[in-house]
C-alpha cells in the first residue's frame, strides 16, 4: 500500500546508508517517482497487458 508522497520519500531516504551522496538520494527519489507514475498509469488503464502487446506486434 502506498503512503503519502512525503512519507514514501522519507522511508526511501532512510533506507540509504548514512554516507549516501546527494546524487544517491536524488536517484532514489527519481526511481520512487517513476514507480508511482507507473502505478498511476496502471490504475487509470493507460497500460496494456502482454497479450495485447503481442497481438499488436503480430499484426505488423
Amino acid at each position: 500500500m502506498r503512503g503519502t508522497v512525503k512519507q514514501d520519500a522519507i522511508d526511501a531516504i532512510s533506507r540509504l546508508p548514512d554516507d549516501a551522496s546527494m546524487d544517491d538520494i536524488m536517484y532514489q527519489l527519481y526511481v520512487l517517482k517513476n514507480i508511482r507514475c507507473g502505478q498511476d498509469d496502471i490504475a487509470s488503464g493507460k497500460c496494456h497487458d502482454m497479450d495485447q502487446v503481442r497481438a499488436k506486434l503480430n499484426s505488423w
